[in-house]
Order: structure tokens, then sequence, then C-alpha cells
């Protein structure tokens, strides 16, 4: 019996594959290869689907996030409050503007930052909060942009794991001051390598953006301001253009099978499935359940030919953050997430036979080995 993989790139939905692979010959008959009319295009176009501000493209979403920082003013002296359970790029990217990164607590139930955990951080240095819409669902937003007018603080989207998803029929990466967007292979809208945006519904920001990502040029050889070099590929616009075409058909096949995921295993052990606030939507980059048996489970399904895959180990006790000050016990629903949390396969492409090879599999282990 095959593997059922934890992901996989599937061609989905049929046909996708072969058009990615006519856009990118077409883009290479083009012959211009750096900040080209892929790369112009596919701003315009992303831009059009969230529905407000510029999109700059970038070379990946950690510079995004960093892009995104510098663009809104944060650096030496500010703290920004992030979520502890977040991917490190997130904290990584505070620290490399020269700001100091404030841990906050999730929710227990969505897991995601709220303006209640983040007011608690909020001190005289604080300059920005960074919501991360993990998982793919969306932050409470509306709290936290009232908590953001109040404090006069820059509230920032990382919307790495959540194209594509809305809170109150707004798209993630229109619900902020700025957002940073991921384009990782296997984002919901994923190109063929790395490859980032930055996303700003302010002109000078995203003037900014545009010159910081290529050397802090406005003009080849004309430097207005010091920069790097982190440009959004041709080749990859071409692909992520083409993708994005079907991002709406990818997202509701994940939706279909979350649902599917949680029919199926509901009341099945100890599981505590995803919980999708109200208003807040959830495009299933990442299908994560909650079971004390996490170990013993994740072993299991490994035995059965099911990979599975773990997020996230605690930010917070890791030996690169010891320099931030905190110890075991400063975020007990952060630690208590990072173990029990398990991640299934979900993924466009997941066939109905592999899903259920999953299923079948949980309830055996809660039914024949504890």
């Amino acid at each position: 019996m095959q593997p059922v993989p934890y992901f996989a790139f599937r061609d989905f939905p049929a046909g996708l594959e072969m058009q990615v692979q006519q856009a990118l010959l077409a883009a290479v008959a083009g012959k211009q290869y750096v900040l080209g009319p892929q790369v112009q295009a596919f701003e315009n176009e992303f831009a059009a689907y969230i529905g407000g501000g510029a999109v700059v493209g970038v070379g990946n979403g950690y510079d995004a996030l960093v892009i995104a920082l510098k663009a809104s003013g944060v650096g030496a002296g500010d703290e920004v409050i992030v979520p502890v359970n977040t991917f490190i790029a997130t904290i990584n990217a505070v620290l490399q503007v020269g700001a100091k990164p404030v841990l906050a607590e999730p929710d227990i139930y969505t897991y995601n930052l709220t303006a209640e955990s983040t007011a608690k951080h909020i001190t005289p240095k604080t300059k920005a909060v960074i919501a991360v819409h993990l998982y793919g669902q969306v932050c409470a937003m509306e709290p936290l942009q009232q908590l953001a007018q109040e404090s006069n603080l820059l509230l920032l989207e990382d919307a790495a794991q959540a194209h594509g998803a809305t809170y109150k029929d707004q798209f993630a990466g229109s619900l902020g001051h700025g957002a940073a967007f991921s384009f990782y292979p296997t984002k919901n809208l994923g190109a063929l390598g790395d490859a980032g945006a930055v996303v700003t519904p302010d002109a000078a920001k995203a003037d900014f953006a545009r010159k910081y990502r290529n050397y802090g040029e406005a003009q080849k050889y004309n430097s207005e301001q010091i920069g790097i070099n982190s440009r959004l590929d041709e080749l990859q616009a071409a692909v992520l253009r083409v993708k994005l075409q079907q991002l709406q058909a990818m997202n509701a096949e994940r939706q279909r099978l979350a649902q599917v995921y949680l029919r199926e295993l509901k009341q099945v052990g100890d599981f505590i499935l995803p919980f999708s606030a109200p208003d807040c939507g959830h495009v299933y980059h990442i299908f994560n359940i909650r079971t004390k048996h996490r170990g013993q489970l994740q072993a299991w399904l490994r035995e059965q030919g099911i990979a599975t895959a773990i997020h996230y180990p605690v930010v917070h006790l890791q030996q690169a953050y010891a320099t931030l000050g905190y110890k075991q016990g400063d975020f007990p629903v952060a630690e208590e997430l990072a173990n029990t949390s398990l991640s299934l396969p979900l993924f466009p492409g997941l066939t109905a036979a592999e899903q259920e090879r999953v299923i079948t599999a949980i309830k055996a282990f809660f039914r024949d080995s504890l």
C-alpha cells in the first residue's frame, strides 16, 4: 500500500500543471527575467484579488515581513507584539529590523492572537502588533483594529498561511496597515520556489518597498536609500499568476477535506478539532488537531504509512531566543499547544481513499492501542 504523504504536489485542479509549464515557457520566451511584465502583472492581479492596497513582490515571505516593518518605520528601540506560537520568521523579522519582539499568548480555541492578550503587553515603547493568521484562519481583526487605533499602534498582518481567507468578507492582507505574504511552494498560493509580497494601502510605503527590494534604487544606478536584493522572480510571478486564478478552487477543496475530518473525527478519543470563530474565515493551510497522546498517535500513523507534522515547537524556550528572557511556564497555553498539536494530511489532490486511511487509522488507534 502506498504511503499517505503529509503534503504532495498534485495536478489539482486537473490541468493546472500543464498551465504552469506553459506559463514558464512563455516567460522564458519573453526574455525579461528581472522585474519584468510578469511581476508587474502579478502585483496588479493580486492587489485586485485582495481588494485593497498595492502589492510589491519580493524574494520570500521573511523578506516581506522585514520590509513591511521597515516601511512602517519600525526599528531600534521599538517593541513589536507577536504571538508566541508562530513560525520563527515572524520573530526573526522583528529582530532583523532592530526591534524587540514581545511575545503574547494565543487564544486557546483559535490559536490566534487576540486584542485581549495583546493589550496586556502594550508599553510606551510598543510600535506595532503583528497579527499572524495561523493555520489559515484569520484573526478576529475588528477588536485588534480598535485596540491599534486607541493605542496609536501599527497593525500588520502575517498572512503567510491565509491566502484567500476572509474576515467579514474582507481578504487577509487588506485588514491592517500592511501585510506580508509568503508564496513558498506548499502555501495555499505557492510558487515553485521562494517568493513573497508586501501589501500596503499606503503609497509612500509601497514606494519605499519597491526601492528597498532593489538595492534602494528608484531607477538603475540612482540610489535613493539603502536597500537589499529581494526581488520577486519573473518566472515565479508567471507561476503565481496561473495559480491565483485557481486559488478559490484550491481553497474550496481544502475546506471540503477539512469538513470530512471534522465530521468523521468528531468525538474520537480525546481529539480537539480545529475551531472556526465567527466571521474568521479558515482556508486550512494546516489541519491541526490536539491530543495528549500526540507522540503515540504520530508513531502509530507512521507505522501505517501515514505522514504527519508538528506545528510548532515552543519558540520562547529555544536557545536562539534565550536573550528575550522567557522561561518555562511563561506561556502555558502555547506550551500546551506545542505538546499536543499534530497536523494531519490535507492538500488539494488528497484522494478520498487516502483520507479514509487516515481516518480509519486514527479511529483504530483510539479503539485498539490505548
